[in-house]
């Protein structure tokens, strides 16, 4: 449940910090005093729209955090879980920051997190019917909604969702190899010489650069045997040949050597250059000896390079990327043949529309006793909202095909008296009629959902005398299990709540803010009674209050 809520610097409010309890809570005060500022803190910290207009005039930005219970098990501390945002000791700790720009930052448990975060987690902590909610039931696609929650089919729902679309996607490839088969053959065809092409060229990255060091050999062979020649000749043959002249200086430093021992280390390094001359030696005689002219082999070599960038230019691409156009070619290939196989292609779609009509006769076959549960139930509660012998239906009307929601169109209908036909809610009901039945179906989904908070922000508009008390009561019993927060400006509904804050407006410095007063049993009293009478409290509305209040 919601325990704390800190707001600064957002619309209205300064700076406040509030402490929740739990059960049945009221939040009243004048029209215009900023009653569902608060309602709009908490819908901005669960993932709603931020824009700049939401920072107090003159600040830098609005900071809103809120802190709740959250049980070790259920659905938030699975997702929490799952998101690396584990809540330590079972708190949940939101906060959303919104700059002047209208930038915002947000924050599970100290960790940055998105929006989409957030309003993912808020579905499993709070439930806020907002004020036009009755409104919103006009439309179908908000009947639906309303309805698969309550009816706890969303997953199925998702499930069928998918499935729908993965069964038109396979209707748009087989009706696109069938319009476009012609064209499909042409690069099928044309893919498929290339890939010959590429195969029977059998290029290799590493063969090709060691075709490449040969073919430099190879082209000179001729200048390479006469160079080997010269360089032995110059090391080993006459007198001024290299190998002589190390041989004789040798000599003259081991004479030198026998006055001065410390020519020793000269006189070594002489013989070592020696010795690696005559490495030298035979390993360019051996060189020599493996070298040679071969013009069948050059010729061969150069067209097999002739080939390899015939095919480069050809594909306009550099040789050492020949194996990649092969790799692309093939998965082209494989792509088109997937996509233009009309007998295959119908295979599949079949599959898809199969497996998109079993899912919706499963979400049919869950829909249809939560249908008749609803009706029932908003049916009942109709008669305590002064609609005696009213109804409420929820009709499942079938459709041909599946469509992206199921089986079925979901519509409410409802026969506001007795012997009326039932009718569609948004052709038949009057303003009064939709706030109480809009009110009663909030309710009655609300009771059956297992978010552990739930936020009426003046759902009771259009309601008022006995209504209005069967309302309070109705909010008084949800909240014997679950934490109930609802704006109203019924005094009925006020006096049943387990306990109640008053919001005002005041001057502060030239500017106007927002303050919340927690009410004790005298301030419920006088509350109370400014909402029966007024601005002026007399004995007789105070009298009356407490009545209501049972003090």
């Amino acid at each position: 449940m919601l325990e704390r809520l800190f707001i600064r610097d957002f619309i209205l409010v300064e700076r406040l910090e509030l402490e929740f309890e739990p059960g049945f809570g009221a939040l009243t005060g004048e029209t215009g005093a900023g009653k569902s500022i608060l309602v709009d803190a908490l819908g901005l910290l669960l993932g709603g729209r931020a824009d700049a207009s939401v920072v107090r005039a003159g600040c830098e930005r609005a900071d809103l955090s809120a802190e709740f219970t959250c049980p070790h098990e259920g659905a938030a501390a699975d997702w929490l879980r799952e998101q690396d945002f584990e809540a330590a000791e079972g708190v949940v700790i939101v906060r959303r920051v919104i700059d002047g720009g209208g930038r915002s930052r947000a924050y599970i448990n100290g960790a940055p997190a998105s929006v989409t975060q957030l309003r993912e987690l808020g579905t499993q902590l709070v439930d806020i019917h907002g004020q036009h909610a009755h409104q919103a039931l006009m439309r179908e696609s908000a009947q639906r909604a309303l309805f698969d929650q309550h009816a706890g089919v969303q997953q199925l729902v998702t499930r069928v969702g998918q499935l729908y679309r993965a069964w038109q996607q396979s209707e748009q490839r087989l009706a696109s190899a069938l319009r476009d088969g012609e064209a499909a053959a042409r690069e099928r065809e044309r893919l498929q010489w290339q890939v010959e092409e590429l195969q029977s060229l059998a290029f290799e990255p590493q063969a090709w650069l060691a075709l490449q060091q040969e073919h430099g050999r190879l082209a000179h062979a001729t200048q390479l045997l006469e160079g080997s020649a010269q360089a032995m000749a110059m090391m080993e043959e006459g007198d001024d040949a290299l190998d002589a002249r190390l041989a004789h200086l040798s000599a003259l430093l081991g004479r030198l050597e026998a006055f001065d021992p410390t020519l020793a280390e000269c006189r070594a390094l002489v013989d070592s250059a020696a010795a690696q001359m005559d490495e030298a030696i035979r390993a360019l005689r051996a060189y020599a000896g493996r070298l040679d002219a071969d013009p069948q082999a050059l010729a061969r070599a150069d067209e097999r390079i002739a080939e390899v960038m015939a095919c480069a230019r050809k594909h306009r691409v550099d040789p050492e990327d020949l194996p990649v156009l092969l790799t692309d070619s093939l998965d082209r290939l494989a792509q088109i043949e997937a996509v233009s196989d009309p007998v295959a292609l119908t295979i599949a779609r079949d599959q898809a529309r199969a497996a998109c009509v079993d899912a919706a006769r499963e979400l049919s076959a869950a829909r249809a006793p939560a249908a008749r549960a609803l009706s029932d139930a908003v049916s009942a509660a109709m008669s305590e909202l002064a609609m005696a012998g009213g109804r409420f239906a929820v009709v499942l009307k079938p459709l041909d095909e599946p469509c992206a929601s199921g089986l079925e169109e979901i519509e409410f209908q409802v026969a506001a008296n007795p012997g009326q036909a039932l009718a569609p809610l948004s052709r038949v009901a009057s303003g009064g009629e939709l706030s109480r039945i809009g009110l009663a179906i909030q309710v009655i989904a609300s009771a059956r959902s297992g978010t552990p908070t739930l936020v009426f922000d003046e759902v009771d508009v259009g309601i008022g005398g006995r209504v209005a008390e069967v309302v309070g009561r109705q909010l008084a019993r949800l909240g014997e299990a679950r934490q109930v927060l609802c704006v109203t400006h019924l005094p009925q509904v006020a006096a049943r709540a387990h306990w109640q804050w008053s919001i005002a407006k005041r001057s502060n410095g030239g500017r106007t803010v927002s303050s919340v007063t927690p009410l004790d049993d005298k301030g419920r009293v006088d509350e109370i009674a400014r909402m029966l009478g007024g601005e002026v409290i007399t004995d007789t509305t105070r009298a009356h209050a407490k009545e209501m209040l049972g003090v």
